[in-house]
């Protein structure tokens, strides 16, 4: 028998609930994802205006780097990220999505924790609980997950506001990974549980 607490229909979202989008910005969403971005952000619109109209903080995070690359991460790997800042387009978050009062956040590393104020700008705000989408799934908001989990705060991952560049890498974080440091949602159980 399924355990109960696990079910997403009993979610509890007060005003100590702040939605974090991860890098739905121009340069990601050009992506080829697994599953089409434009759905993606859709979903994040209806979340961010769904936040928005609760009076509850909506954080934008996007990737970007400054024009001398001198902040690109350096670590040796086998399979290095970009050599070179992306041009400034990249880092635009859609227009269709930002809105005055949000809290907007520049990170250079996968997690959104990483070397920005976002822990600063969430406990500032009363915020315990954080309900987290984006692009990709298995690295920037995983990694984000990984240490907000670390951090305590607790957890909502809206899976279908969520996407990777490949499908088995979304579909082990949201079954192996998600569900042990967090619950698993639809934006409409999502939304539904603002009302509640």
């Amino acid at each position: 028998m399924a355990d109960p607490s696990a079910d997403p229909t009993r979610l509890t979202l007060g005003t100590d609930t702040a939605l974090v989008l991860i890098d739905l910005q121009t340069g990601i969403l050009g992506l080829p994802t697994a599953r089409p971005s434009d759905g993606i952000l859709k979903h994040g619109i209806a979340l961010a205006e769904a936040f928005r109209a609760r009076r509850l903080p909506v954080v934008l995070v996007k990737v970007a780097w400054s024009p001398d690359s001198g902040d690109l991460p350096t670590a040796d790997v086998d399979r290095p990220g970009p050599t070179a800042a992306p041009p400034p387009a990249f880092s635009e978050i859609p227009a269709e999505l930002a809105a005055l009062g949000d809290v907007v956040v520049t990170k250079r590393h996968w997690g959104a924790f990483t070397g920005t104020e976002l822990d600063l700008q969430l406990r500032r705000r009363g915020i315990h609980r954080i309900v987290l989408a984006g692009i990709s799934t298995s690295a920037g908001v995983e990694s984000t997950a990984r240490t907000a989990w670390e951090l305590s705060y607790d957890l909502v991952f809206a899976e279908d506001a969520t996407a990777d560049l490949d499908a088995d890498s979304h579909a082990h974080t949201f079954g192996k990974i998600f569900p042990r440091i967090g619950r698993v949602a639809t934006t409409e159980q999502i939304i539904a549980a603002l009302d509640s």
